[in-house]
């Protein structure tokens, strides 16, 4: 369109050119002559043409490119508002999961408790909260190790897979007492009274004694212990 326009800017800014020309001349021009400034005048209107329409082409192709990259940089921006999005509602239901979970686990903890009481013909676990000094196993609880970091040395993860599914994990110091286990298993509800551990392969009951430590009892890499009802004792 542009093109079109500067063309007919030019053949009227020629028009009034070639007709000075012509009166100009018009005692000694000839049709020849006539016929070679039209030639030249068609010819310089090509040229102008081609020009034109090379100016133009590269005019838009260096536009069209510039939108190019804007819409690109746009995408790019909503890819990433979206991945972050994503990424927060899955910290969300992460959390959600963890508190299910743990909710989830205390409930069997109660409930496996019960059923081992039945079996054994004990009387059920009283749902009134109980005076503090009457549980033996928050005595033991405050004595009960930190967690040693990752990246300590002499340290062993211990498994713990319980009657319910689940498999609790825990690192600590190969230095440490073997009763920790013990009171490591009361903490998560599963009273000494009623379970004991063992181990996986072979399997055999876990034997501990006050003064052995965890390296004394034979855990010194990362072992998996199994959490198991005693047998009713006739």
């Amino acid at each position: 369109m542009a093109a079109r326009a500067v063309v007919g800017l030019f053949l009227l800014g020629a028009l009034p050119l070639l007709c000075l020309e012509l009166r100009r001349g018009i005692p000694d021009l000839g049709i020849k002559d006539i016929i070679l400034l039209c030639g030249r005048i068609f010819l310089l209107l090509a040229l102008l043409t081609l020009i034109i329409s090379v100016t133009t082409s590269w005019l838009n192709s260096h536009k069209s490119s510039q939108v190019y990259l804007k819409e690109e940089e746009e995408k790019n921006e909503k890819r990433q508002k979206l991945v972050r999005k994503k990424q927060q509602e899955a910290q969300g239901e992460k959390g959600d999961e963890d508190v299910v979970l743990e909710n989830q686990s205390q409930t069997s903890f109660e409930t496996s408790n019960r059923e081992a009481a039945k079996r054994r013909n004990l009387p059920k676990p009283s749902t009134k909260v109980s005076p503090p000094a009457k549980q033996p196993a928050q005595e033991k609880v405050p004595h009960f190790p930190e967690e040693p970091p990752a990246t300590a040395e002499e340290v062993v993860t211990v498994a713990l897979r319980c009657p319910s599914g689940n498999v609790l994990r825990r690192r600590f110091f190969k230095s440490c007492s073997s009763q920790v286990l013990f009171d490591w298993m009361m903490k998560i509800g599963y009273h000494t009274s009623l379970y004991s551990l063992s181990t996986s392969f072979p399997r055999r009951p876990l034997e501990v004694e006050g003064g052995w430590s965890l390296q004394d009892i034979g855990i010194t890499v990362d072992t998996v212990l199994n959490v198991e009802e005693r047998e009713p004792s006739n």
